[in-house]
């Protein structure tokens, strides 16, 4: 072997050494997967929060087969019953009474029987109705009684009865195969028609007086987005009858013209007496309104993970988090709501909900014009969406299925519908960095628990928060997207908002929605305390002869509901706090304060027939006593009889004292949409979000979130670089870790 060869040799053996040194280093740098440590928090298994737990699937099964057992009339499948037909609506759990559930929460009471409410629609009797029973115990039900009376003060008409899937398929079905036939060379030749290319949405209230169930009906093209692709078709169906052959079209509508009924309009058409707009067809993806990214795939957005862990739990419907515990469910109308929400082991408040969700649109066609949609009546909980993780919700959330039973017999699943995670919002809870005389930095990451649902209520998707601080803070906040909705262009149409494609006109509209905050502060009996500033004029104490205007601290007792009721466009003093019967250490009344962030103009004249029904947007807040029969500000039953509503809020202020009594308040926050061309292809969150804080006020001796684990602190002696002096310092150590993110998972087209 001459000495060539041996170089070769050497030279390779040293190459390789050098390349598995290499990936013994690399392999020691490489992050090791994220371990999950247990949250601060663990505690013994609490099933006290099971008392507000929603419904089990099985559960809702025994009520629809005790219901179906014990009631001695047939009950159809809601999804396919008649107007004429009985069957259930729906079946949620019946919250027992408040008094009730404190005694066994407290200690002091036995478990309260854990009972459902189901709705029922009795079309098939000699006065047809809609009752309301309680039913219980589960999950072995024995016992049903008729509450229809006691809450309502009546019977319930049954044209009040929100309307059901099935009497919507039912209308477009009548009006496929009886109504659009009647206009044959009009639908054909002006809309394109083929017997599936059109999409109708309806409009609600239905009518003008009670007992109207008369809805106008609006065509679009049925393709993606179709609530921005009106063809300026609209037509006005009267189904009051329970018969369904009686049903009949009372007025249609075409491009700014009126006609009789369909009959009328082809005659117009054909005889060439009528104005047409020809739509220009588009493809099923809907063209402008698609949603599909039109631009190349780029960087990863950046992503949130825990390198240690979730630092909450989640078990059953109960929820701990620094410091933080509560109970949550979600109702089949008003959607996501909370109980028994307690800081520091101490109940804030018992509930804490979401109550209605209004639209009051302008627009010079029908539909557009007589447009109040109270979303409840269709349903925040039957319509909550299934989340998309990394986008909905942060991707390494914790996601919550839920079960509702609406318009069937069968409950239903709705998979990763409620999502629960901590969120760091990358800004200072608080801070302060100190360059006169010491010099440290001191402060405290905003890190922050949020619970989300999402409701997708026709075209628009409403995000729901409630979101806890480390501080004893909590919000609750909306955020609006989706489509927005839309008239055919035409006339004045411009009058009523801004056009957003060819033939699509925004329509002008308002965002109110309402909140129940029953706060239990220091105990169940609280004041109402209102304080603000004015400026005095004073002297100078130490020069006489000239003046000071100071800011001078203003208090006022509100003694009354009526002096708690503050209108729309009244000034509310800008501390108004929930006062206990308790002090902290320096002699203040402990208590909780309401700030609302809300931009709500106008809700609806005083002086319009329907107004009562939603008297409750009069109010930007109303304190009120809590009554049990009192529960909620509205009814599902207002929306298709607003002229004589089930519940005026407005009849809740009566001047009652709320002086060291049990209380509730009432929060009403809003914005004004005028569509514009950002608004396409959808509304972005942005700007449209609204809601309100419960901020401690005195109620500690010093801010609770100096106890937080997450609180940083050094000064310029110390080493902050190291870990031991400062947290932050850990991150390269303790965050260089690799997170698991499962494969991504959706459900929510299945079973629709």
């Amino acid at each position: 072997m001459n000495l060539k060869t041996v170089l070769i040799l050497l030279g390779l053996a040293l190459a390789t050494i050098f390349a598995l040194v290499c990936v013994l280093l690399t392999r020691e740098r490489s992050p090791s997967p994220c371990q999950r440590l247990p949250p601060q928090q663990e505690e013994v298994e609490d099933t006290q929060s099971l008392v507000f737990a929603d419904l089990t699937a099985q559960e809702m099964s025994q009520v629809v087969r005790y219901l179906q057992g014990h009631l001695g009339v047939p009950l159809v499948e809601a999804s396919r019953a008649e107007p004429s037909d009985n069957c259930i609506a729906l079946v949620e759990l019946q919250v027992p009474a408040k008094a009730e559930v404190l005694r066994f929460l407290d200690g002091a009471g036995a478990r309260p029987p854990r009972e459902a409410l189901a709705v029922l629609y009795f079309g098939k009797q000699p006065e047809p109705n809609v009752t309301e029973l309680v039913v219980g115990p589960l999950p072995r039900p024995a016992y049903h009684r008729d509450v229809t009376v006691q809450r309502y003060g009546g019977r319930l008409p049954y044209h009040r009865r929100p309307t059901l899937a099935a009497e919507y398929k039912q209308i477009w079905g009548f009006l496929k195969s009886q109504v659009l036939p009647l206009a044959p060379a009009f639908m054909q030749q002006v809309l394109g028609y083929d017997g599936t290319n059109l999409a109708v949405v309806t409009a609600a209230p239905r009518g003008f007086q009670s007992g109207d169930r008369v809805s106008w009906f609006v065509l679009f093209q049925n393709v993606s987005g179709f609530f921005v692709h009106p063809v300026g078709l609209e037509v006005l169906v009267d189904h009051s009858s329970l018969d369904m052959s009686q049903w009949a079209v009372s007025r249609v509508f075409y491009n700014g013209q009126y006609y009789r009924d369909m009959a009328q309009l082809e005659s117009s058409y054909v005889q060439g007496r009528m104005s047409v707009q020809k739509v220009r067809k588009v493809l099923w993806d809907g063209d402008f309104s698609s949603m599909k990214p039109r631009a190349p795939r780029a960087a990863q957005f950046p992503l949130q993970f825990e390198p240690q862990g979730p630092r909450y739990s989640v078990r059953n419907n109960r929820v701990l988090f620094q410091g933080w515990s509560f109970a949550f469910g979600v109702s089949v109308s008003r959607g996501l709501r909370l109980f028994d929400i307690r800081h520091q082991g101490e109940r804030v408040a018992y509930e804490v909900s979401v109550q209605e969700a209004l639209s009051v649109y302008g627009s010079n066609c029908p539909a557009g014009m007589s447009t109040r949609y109270m979303d409840g009546s269709f349903g925040l909980g039957r319509y909550i969406s299934p989340l998309v993780p990394g986008l909905d919700c942060p991707y390494l959330a914790t996601f919550v299925d839920t079960h509702s039973l609406s318009d069937s017999l069968k409950p239903q699943k709705r998979k990763a519908s409620l999502c629960i995670f901590e969120h760091n919002l990358g800004s200072p809870l608080r801070r302060h960095y100190s360059n006169l005389q010491s010099l440290y930095y001191g402060g405290l990451v905003n890190s922050a628990l949020v619970v989300r649902s999402i409701v997708t209520v026709g075209n628009y998707d409403y995000v729901w928060d409630f979101i806890f601080y480390q501080n004893g803070a909590m919000e609750g906040k909306v955020q609006a997207t989706g489509y927005p909705s839309s008239s055919f262009l035409h006339g004045d149409g411009l009058r009523y908002g801004n056009r957003l494609w060819e033939h699509t006109l925004g329509t002008i509209h308002t965002h109110f929605v309402n909140y129940k905050v029953d706060l239990d502060v220091g105990g169940v009996k609280n004041s109402l305390v209102a304080q603000d500033m004015a400026f005095e004029v004073t002297q100078a104490p130490w020069s006489p002869e000239q003046q000071i205007e100071r800011p001078l601290l203003t208090k006022k007792v509100l003694d009354t509901e009526d002096q708690a009721a503050f209108r729309l466009h009244s000034k509310v003093p800008r501390y108004i706090y929930f006062a206990a019967n308790s002090k902290n250490k320096w002699g203040h009344q402990r208590g909780y304060r309401i700030q609302i962030t809300s931009f709500a103009g106008d809700h609806m004249p005083e002086g319009s027939p329907m107004e009562k029904a939603i008297s409750w947007a009069r109010y930007q807040l109303a304190v009120t006593q809590r009554k049990e029969e009192e529960p909620t500000s509205t009814s599902i039953y207002n929306q298709n009889d607003p002229w004589t509503p089930t519940v005026s809020f407005a009849d809740f202020i009566n001047n009652e004292t709320i002086t060291n009594q049990d209380l509730v308040a009432w929060i009403t926050a809003g914005f004004l949409h005028i569509p514009h061309s950002e608004d396409i292809p959808n509304t972005v969150t942005v700007g449209n979000s609204v809601g309100f804080l419960l901020r401690p006020y005195n109620y500690y001796d010093l801010d609770p979130s100096i106890y937080s684990p997450d609180g940083v602190f050094f000064t310029s002696q110390q080493d902050f670089t190291a870990c031991e002096t400062n947290p932050l310092a850990c991150l390269p150590k303790t965050a260089s870790c690799l997170p698991n993110f499962p494969p991504f998972t959706f459900d929510g087209f299945r079973n629709m």
